[in-house]
């Protein structure tokens, strides 16, 4: 039989009565449905409202088939026991649109089709033994008939107005994309170099450099996807839920962060984890905002190299020595950044001179009044721009936490698997780290964790306690056991003894510090070399001054030549802890407190304590409380970088110190987030120092626990336990958004368990601590921040407790199973995912609130009861 239409020669006023015998009829109050009705409802041949029979349903199929049959002349053709094959497939066929799992809105978005296609394949064995002329007459009887269904779904009274609201809503969100699209995509002329340059930023940031990962056995650097470590950045809790996010998220709903953290507490690494993001073809959920944006990579170190004019968008790529910056088409960077395309990475404002910043402030401003519609990220460490420094350009000011203990286990791990160690030094270094306070208070950042697990393992085992002692040990390391161990000297070569190149490259570092640089020309660096070794002829014979000065560069694993023909240091640490060893020995102790008051010599200061003798220190330290004492602009901050330094004093003046301490409490209690952060770097010494909370404003109070909680060691714990029982909200939730820092047993036990409960969110970012608080028998406000898996969520959420829960972490599952929850009336999905199901929430009854963040993207909706209120936040 060839293929006909039935449909066009079957007559609608026989195919309708027919089909609509399948379907209830709509009742009173219909016209008031606001959502799609599933399919299954609305059959009328099963359920308990069941009206049309088995019987029936087949009265229908054959008489469709009868009148096709006769209406294509295809009776003749197909004897009658295969035509009443065919009625049963078609009553078959039928009868499945009492099991399809779709509305009715879905149903006419398929096609008739398509429809007809899934009902005959919920029913395959329906044409099993038919001829192919029957099984075709099959197919277009079940067409004709779902054509028709289809036109019935459309013409009840409630499809159409629910449609077309529907409809309306899915062309603007659509065009909504479209037109982000049509923005994130580069233009034809653009397209090719667009495609070098992500593979140029992929070559260049998309490696870690190990710091101890250059022996024989381990490659000296390290995959981006494998070593980046998620971090959490803190910011002021614009509600009653504490602000807590990945980093990798502080620019997913904000075009604009300014971003601090301390020494190698991840910046330079967050800044290239975003940067190659840009360009990959498979996105994390998680980066998703970064599809189609073009980054640039704009270390501020670099820029400023020498008092150099800031470069204007035309000559970002060269200025950061981008190999292919000649090649960008002309105006391609204005058509980027206009479109809102650009991912600014302004990395280390804290790099420059503070002489310099107002200019770089004004600079960034000329740039952001240009192109506003960018997302722009400023990195920098705390000192060294004020609160609110960016305010006016409408910036989210942001702090880079310390690791939490978790964050520290899983680096060693990581950083054990990666040096190809066995995992027992993993373990026995962690125990270490656990057992020294020393330790744990240095092991808060990435680098400092990388250079504990270098010396651990190098030295079999032993570590040194102090950080001047690490700095000592690792410098050792890098200068001479790690070549000699690894057989690389032959006869003739050149050979520089530890003490040499320390003596060297100190006076590279020394030079850049009093400069305010961070970067210095290589033929700068063979010059200062020269009037170095007219001192040392013994080194200056075995070479030339550039054949010296490449030895100490590829060697002694501190230099790096970030672009041809400028150098600078592996890290600023290693650059101020050597410069602090060179101003000590030309006993420059007046220039070091003339600079004291600058952010940029904090650390260098402290360092030139650590390696002084002790009546050095004593002059030193007499100094900056006398340059205190008499500048009431400075004194805050020379007063309190005095009593950083008591921490690297290891002997010293029983009558300085206590002089510098009684200078410090003048600044207890701390008033502002800026003080908090500036006591904090003092050290444990200031525990000693905090009262309260009897005496102190509400403010006061809360920056003291600020304080005491980025000390971060466990001698923290006493002091936060004096503030456990104040009921101001801002001091319990950073009580309980402290806690990942400590111990998990011993702070629940000393502080999360007296927590006064009403309003506050318990930060949950570990299993671990999900079963603490299990045995502290529940609490009615969760905040979850890490992936914790849905099992244990399930397991130690106490459900009749449990009425308000903030997810601020991926847990790869839909929502539904939330409904074992009764009481669980408060949802806040602080989600990475741009778009986010909420379908199966459907299932959660007790929910009355939904907040979600206003640039998730939103699916499922209709699936929820108009019970629940949906509220959109920043």
């Amino acid at each position: 039989m060839e293929p006909v239409s039935i449909g066009a020669r079957l007559a609608s006023s026989i195919v309708a009565p027919l089909v609509k015998k399948l379907f209830v009829t709509d009742g009173p109050g219909a016209g008031l449905v606001d959502r799609p009705v599933r399919v299954t409802n609305l059959v009328s041949f099963r359920g308990e409202k069941r009206t049309l029979s088995d019987a029936e349903l087949r009265k229908i199929a054959e008489e469709l088939v009868g009148r096709a049959v006769q209406s294509t002349g295809t009776s003749e053709r197909l004897p009658n026991f295969e035509q009443r094959a065919v009625v049963n497939a078609v009553a078959h066929s039928l009868s499945s649109l009492g099991h399809l799992e779709m509305d009715d809105v879905q149903a006419v978005q398929l096609g008739y089709r398509e429809l007809s296609r899934r009902l005959r394949s919920g029913n395959q064995t329906a044409t099993l033994g038919l001829s192919s002329d029957a099984v075709l007459l099959h197919a277009n009887v079940l067409d004709t008939a779902c054509l028709h269904i289809l036109h019935f779904f459309t013409t009840r009274s409630t499809f159409v107005p629910r449609t077309l609201v529907e409809q309306s809503r899915r062309i603007e969100e659509l065009t909504s994309k479209i037109d982000i699209m049509i923005r994130k995509t580069p233009s034809p002329a653009d397209g090719g170099f667009e495609e070098r340059y992500a593979r140029y930023i992929v070559s260049k940031y998309g490696k870690l450099t190990i710091f101890g990962l250059d022996l024989p056995e381990a490659s000296g650097s390290w995959p981006l996807d494998a070593a980046y470590l998620s971090l959490e950045a803190t910011g002021a809790a614009v509600s009653d839920i504490p602000l807590v996010l990945p980093a990798e998220q502080v620019l997913a709903g904000r075009d604009r962060v300014l971003l601090r953290g301390v020494a190698g507490s991840g910046k330079t690494t967050l800044v290239q984890w975003l940067a190659v993001g840009t360009t990959r073809s498979h996105l994390d959920e998680r980066l998703l905002y970064l599809h189609g944006l073009v980054p640039f990579v704009l270390p501020m170190r670099s820029l400023a190299r020498a008092g150099a004019r800031l470069p204007s968008p035309d000559e970002f790529l060269s200025a950061v020595g981008c190999p292919i910056a000649h090649a960008q088409p002309t105006g391609w960077y204005d058509r980027v950044l206009t479109a809102g395309r650009g991912l600014m990475l302004i990395d280390g404002i804290d790099e420059i001179p503070e002489g310099e910043r107002e200019e770089a402030r004004n600079w960034l401003r000329d740039l952001i009044g240009s192109y506003p519609n960018n997302h722009w990220l400023v990195t920098s460490r705390p000192s060294a721009v004020r609160e609110h420094w960016l305010a006016d350009e409408d910036f989210t000011e942001l702090d880079l936490a310390p690791m939490s203990r978790d964050d520290v286990a899983a680096f060693i791990k990581r950083w054990h698997k990666a040096a190809g160690s066995a995992d027992a030094y993993g373990k026995e270094l962690l125990y270490a780290v656990w057992a020294k306070q020393e330790l744990a208070r240095l092991a808060t950042n990435p680098l400092m964790c990388a250079l504990i697990c270098a010396l651990h393992r190098d030295r079999r085992g032993y570590l040194p306690d102090g950080r001047k002692e690490l700095y000592d040990a690792a410098l050792s390391m890098l200068l001479s056991r790690r070549d000699r161990e690894r057989g690389i000297y032959k006869m003739g070569d050149m050979r520089i003894g530890e003490t040499h190149q320390v003596q060297l490259i100190q006076r590279l570092a020394y030079w850049l510090i009093r400069n305010g640089r961070s970067e210095i020309d290589a033929e700068d660096v063979q010059s200062l070399l020269s009037q170095a070794l007219v001192a040392m002829p013994r080194i200056a014979e075995q070479g030339t001054v550039r054949q010296i000065y490449r030895y100490l560069l590829i060697r002694s694993g501190l230099l790096i030549e970030p672009i041809e023909g400028t150098m600078q240091f592996i890290h600023r640490t290693f650059q101020d802890y050597l410069g602090a060893r060179a101003a000590v020995e030309s006993l420059d102790f007046d220039f070091l407190s003339g600079n004291a008051h600058l952010d940029q010599w904090e650390d260098v200061i402290r360092m030139a304590v650590a390696h002084a003798r002790p009546a050095e220190r004593t002059r030193l330290l007499n100094k900056l409380v006398e340059r205190g004492d008499a500048s009431k602009e400075s004194r805050h901050r020379l007063h309190l970088l005095a009593a950083a330094c008591l921490e690297d004093a290891t002997e010293l003046d029983p009558v300085v110190r206590t002089e510098v301490q009684r200078r410090a409490e003048k600044l207890i209690p701390p008033r502002s987030l800026d003080q908090a952060r500036a006591l904090a770097d003092v050290g444990p010494v200031v525990l000693e120092l905090l009262r309260g909370p009897e005496g102190l404003t509400s403010d006061e109070t809360y920056f003291t626990i600020l304080t005491a909680a980025r000390i971060g060691t466990d001698a923290a714990i006493p002091v936060l336990a004096r503030f456990r029982s104040v009921h101001d909200l801002r001091v319990r939730a950073e009580l309980a958004l402290a806690w990942s820092r400590f111990d998990t047993d011993q702070y629940a036990e000393e502080i999360i368990a007296h927590l006064y409960e009403q309003d506050l969110y318990f930060v949950v970012s570990s299993a671990r601590e999900l079963r603490a608080l299990h045995q502290l028998g529940g609490r009615p406000l969760l905040k979850i921040t890490s992936p914790i898996s849905r099992e244990e969520i399930e397991r130690f959420c106490v459900s009749s407790r449990l009425t308000g829960l903030c997810v601020a972490a991926d847990l790869h599952s839909p929502w539904g199973w939330l409904g074992q929850f009764p009481l669980l009336a408060d949802l806040t999905l602080e989600t990475p995912r741009q778009g986010v199901d909420l379908s199966s929430l459907g299932h959660v009854p007790s929910l009355r609130t939904l907040r979600l963040p206003t640039t998730a993207e939103v699916v499922g909706t209709e699936s929820l009861p108009p019970t629940l209120k949906i509220i959109r936040a920043d």
